[in-house]
């Protein structure tokens, strides 16, 4: 049976990677709910093989090394803010409009790179971190006359970035007494294939990233940890909304032995040069502020600071995609005031956030590494609830978040968010909503259920933070 799952999964893969356009969304739906039913029973089938899991999970992503990615146009951008570095242009300076339209084109295949990533990309300027941004250069300096070479090399260190989840993944959930093969959820799940590998969507590397730096936290190398959270940070700006939740973590004075038996142990006996709680906390995230100041210090000019907040600003003030609850609350101002009101949503929903995650950070007791985890789960959970806009990639990170804490919603959602490519079935993108009302149907239900009605039955181990 198993090797029937194989070629066919493989079969799927294929069709997916070089015979599909996101337009046509019947065969869309359908294969890629073959595949996830696929990865499933692999998945149930091989628990104990994680070998086995392992040369799948890579096998599959290798079946896309030649595809043009084909659910998304923001590679095409990559692609040119790493052909402008090397040029000697500072990319968050430039739209590529600017260029463009003055008939101006300062890298190769100039024009084709704007045709590809469309007019609303190149109108903006850009908003990936450096770290992003030195992804983008290596793919120019290894592939800087070709579009499909440099899709090869970004896709390489998509892998390899995987690669690093799978190694301090798996690390992390032995000394949380967690199966390791539960990181197989995130890692040989089609949504993550397909929209990170398939799709080069860089939360993989950010993933990576934020891995490693809560392995360290874990281990007590929280300085180190604090430089590789800054690296996450520089790759994707998400991992900022996790920073209050670490309060707990410094402030309750917590301690682990680094080994599987470890339990709860009283600081004072085991404390050698300790600092105080509270200059380790300002320590940690001095080292964060300062690592990520310093990675986009080569960046700065006069104009970068409102630059960039222009293009951060609009997630919460101009896009819209794949909403909730911020549907509804537009829906109601549409009705009692006669136009779209996001631009005073949006500002009430960056509120709305911030005060959970305080509410999460100081109310929200946290008495296990799985605590501080779930906690920012929870967060980001919330923040995608409440969001503008939520791309099918920005679930990758609540998946990973999963993995550690037993909770299944993400899963789901990895599976139902397919339902948001139904926005490109039609010339004008136009979304479905009774389409996304059935998305969050779902997902809310298997939310509501697991957190509320349902006992979870979360992972037990003995790692403890002490509060003595």
């Amino acid at each position: 049976m198993l090797p029937i799952l194989v070629v066919v999964s493989v079969m799927c893969y294929v069709i997916f990677a070089y015979n599909l356009a996101r337009t046509e969304y019947t065969k869309l739906v359908i294969l890629y709910t073959a595949l996830f039913a696929l990865f499933y029973k692999i998945l149930t089938l091989l628990r104990h093989n994680t070998l086995l899991l392992t040369w799948l999970a890579f096998g599959f992503r290798g079946l896309f090394i030649l595809a043009i990615p084909n659910l998304s146009q923001d590679f095409y951008r990559f692609i040119w803010d790493g052909r402008m570095i090397l040029e000697g242009f500072n990319p968050y300076l430039y739209t590529v409009e600017s260029f463009i339209s003055n008939g101006e084109f300062p890298i190769l295949q100039a024009q084709e790179l704007f045709e590809g990533m469309g007019t609303l990309n190149a109108s903006h300027f850009t908003n990936y971190p450096p770290i992003n941004q030195l992804c983008f250069v290596i793919a120019g300096l290894f592939a800087g006359k070709s579009i499909l070479g440099s899709v090869v090399v970004m896709r390489l260190l998509i892998i390899a970035a995987d690669f690093g989840t799978l190694f301090f993944g798996k690390k992390l959930l032995d000394n949380l007494n967690i199966p390791t093969y539960t990181i197989f959820w995130y890692l040989l799940n089609p949504f993550i294939i397909i929209e990170l590998s398939g799709n080069l969507h860089f939360e993989g590397v950010m993933i990576f990233f934020l891995v490693w730096s809560l392995y360290l936290i874990h281990k007590g190398k929280w300085v180190i940890g604090g430089v590789v959270f800054a690296l996450s940070v520089s790759v994707k700006l998400i991992p900022l909304i996790f920073l209050p939740l670490f309060y707990q973590c410094f402030l309750k004075r917590y301690r682990f032995q680094n080994n599987k038996s470890s339990k709860l142990v009283n600081a004072s006996e085991t404390a050698t040069l300790d600092l105080p709680s509270i200059f380790k906390l300002i320590v940690f995230y001095a080292i964060i502020g300062v690592t990520t100041l310093f990675l986009f210090a080569p960046f700065y000019a006069s104009q970068f600071i409102d630059n960039y907040a222009q293009t951060v600003g609009l997630w919460f003030q101009n896009f819209e995609f794949n909403a909730s609850i911020y549907y509804i609350a537009r829906a109601i101002g549409y009705y009692f005031r006669g136009w779209n009101e996001i631009a005073i949503i949006g500002k009430l929903i960056a509120i709305t956030v911030l005060i959970f995650v305080l509410i999460m950070a100081f109310l929200k007791k946290q008495k296990t590494f799985t605590d501080l985890l779930t906690a920012m789960l929870f967060v980001l959970t919330f923040y995608y609830f409440t969001a503008t806009t939520v791309h099918p990639w920005y679930i990758a990170t609540l998946l990973i978040l999963s993995v550690f804490t037993g909770y299944k919603f993400p899963l789901v959602w990895s599976l139902v968010i397919i339902l948001s490519y139904l926005a490109y079935a039609n010339a004008n993108n136009t979304e479905n909503l009774w389409v996304i009302g059935l998305e969050y149907v779902i997902v809310y239900g298997v939310f509501i259920w697991e957190v509320f009605l349902k006992k979870q039955t979360r992972y037990k181990h003995i790692d403890h933070f002490d509060y003595n």
